[in-house]
C-alpha cells in the first residue's frame, strides 16, 4: 500500500540550476551608435527642422572628397533621415560574429521603410568602438497619407531592425576565464534556494565545493584551466534543483487595474463592506432678464443640481487563512471590479489581515 501511495504522490517541481543563477562577470553589454538611412521615398527629414541631418550628411561626404558649396541654401534631404542604432553585445563575442540592430529616427522623419543605413560605428559605455552596422533596414509598420490630409498607420514605420547588421570587432574581456572561483548570482535572491543549490553541489562532488555568500549568490571551487571550467560549470548548471516557494505577494498596477494575487496569499479572519457612492453636479444655467424700462443688464444666473446616489453595500465575511480561490470567490459575488479591488485589498493590509505584500507599480 505505501508503494501504491508513494505512486500517486505529485513529483516534487525541480528546476535547472542555470535557470536559476547567472555567473558572476558573464553579462552581455549594451551598444549605442549614430547613422544615417539613405534611399528612402520623400519620407526622410525635413532638413529646416532638422538641420543635424544635413550637417551629418555633409561631413560624410567630406570624407569621400566631396565638398558642398556654401551658398547659403539649406539642401532638402527628403530621402535621408538620422538615426539612433541600438545593439546588445552578447558574452563571449568574437570579432567577425554578427548582432542584430535596432533603428530608430530621432528626427521627424515619416517612415524609413525601404531605407539603407550607411555604415555606423556602435560604442560601449567607455567610448570605444565594438562593432561596426550597415544594411537594410526592415520595417514592420506601414503608414500612408493623402494630399487632403487624411492618413492610416500600423504599428511604428519609423523605427526598424537589421537582422544581423552589425560586425563585431572587438571583444569585451571578462572574468571567466580568469581564475578563481565561479560565482553564481540567483535570479531571484532567496536563502531557501542559494541553500538548496549549495547542498546539491556539495552532495555530488563533495563537501566545501561550493559555500553562499549571501542569500543572492553561491561561490563554487573550480579548475583554473579555462577548458576545464566550461565542463565543470556545464555539469554543475545541468542538476536539478528545487527553488523555495515564492513570497506571498499581491502585485498591482494601478495604471491598468491588472491585479496579480500569489497562490500564498492568505487573509485573516476579517469582515469587508463593499459599497459607491455616486456624486453627480449638473449646471444649468438661468437667464434673469431685469423688468422693461429698469436700466438693467441680462445676467446668467448659475444653477447647480447636486445629487448623491449609494448603492446598496455588499457585508462578506473571510474566515482565518483563507486562501486565494476563496478571495476571488467572494470578490466576484459582489461584482467588485479590479479598482475596487485594489482598495479592499489595500484596506486589508492596513488591517493587518492580508498577510502578504502589496507591491504596486
Amino acid at each position: 500500500m505505501l508503494v501504491a501511495l508513494c505512486a500517486f504522490m505529485p513529483a516534487a517541481h525541480a528546476d535547472k540550476i542555470r535557470d536559476l543563477v547567472q555567473v558572476a562577470g558573464v553579462r552581455s553589454n549594451q551598444l549605442v551608435g549614430y547613422g544615417l538611412v539613405v534611399g528612402l521615398d520623400g519620407t526622410g527629414d525635413q532638413t529646416t527642422q532638422a538641420p543635424f541631418t544635413t550637417q551629418s550628411l555633409e561631413n560624410m561626404l567630406k570624407q569621400f572628397g566631396v565638398s558642398i558649396p556654401s551658398t547659403g541654401i539649406q539642401p532638402q534631404l527628403k530621402d535621408v533621415a538620422a538615426v539612433t542604432i541600438t545593439a546588445e553585445l552578447p558574452p563571449f563575442a568574437k570579432p567577425g560574429q554578427t548582432i542584430d540592430v535596432t533603428v530608430a529616427s530621432i528626427g521627424n522623419a515619416k517612415s524609413i521603410r525601404g531605407g539603407e543605413l550607411l555604415m555606423s560605428p556602435l560604442r560601449g559605455a567607455d567610448g570605444n568602438v565594438y562593432a561596426v552596422a550597415q544594411g537594410s533596414v526592415v520595417v514592420g509598420g506601414v503608414s500612408a497619407s493623402g494630399r487632403s490630409g487624411s492618413s492610416v498607420q500600423i504599428n511604428i514605420s519609423a523605427s526598424g531592425r537589421i537582422p544581423n547588421g552589425a560586425s563585431v570587432e572587438r571583444t569585451v574581456p571578462n572574468s571567466f576565464s580568469h581564475g578563481g572561483d565561479l560565482v553564481l548570482d540567483l535570479n531571484t535572491a532567496d536563502y531557501v534556494t542559494a541553500n538548496r543549490i549549495v547542498e546539491a553541489i556539495n552532495h555530488l562532488y563533495g563537501a566545501g565545493t561550493a559555500r553562499a555568500l549571501d542569500g543572492g549568490s553561491v561561490s563554487v571551487r573550480g579548475p583554473v584551466d579555462p577548458g576545464e571550467k566550461v565542463a565543470w560549470l556545464g555539469a554543475i548548471e545541468s542538476m536539478d534543483v528545487s527553488p523555495g516557494d515564492a513570497p506571498a505577494r499581491v502585485i498591482v498596477n494601478s495604471r491598468t487595474g491588472t491585479v496579480v494575487i500569489g497562490s500564498d496569499v492568505r487573509v485573516s479572519a476579517a469582515a469587508v463592506a463593499h459599497g459607491s457612492i455616486q456624486v453627480t453636479i449638473s449646471e444649468q444655467p438661468q437667464v434673469s432678464q431685469p423688468a422693461p424700462f429698469s436700466n438693467g443688464q441680462t445676467t446668467v444666473v448659475p444653477n447647480s443640481q447636486v445629487s448623491v446616489n449609494q448603492d446598496g453595500g455588499h457585508l462578506f465575511k473571510f474566515g482565518p487563512g483563507v486562501s486565494l480561490d476563496s478571495i476571488v470567490r467572494a470578490v466576484n459575488q459582489v461584482g467588485a471590479t479590479p479598482t475596487d479591488l485594489i482598495s479592499i485589498l489595500e484596506a486589508l493590509k492596513q488591517a493587518g489581515a492580508l498577510h502578504a505584500d502589496l507591491v504596486v507599480i
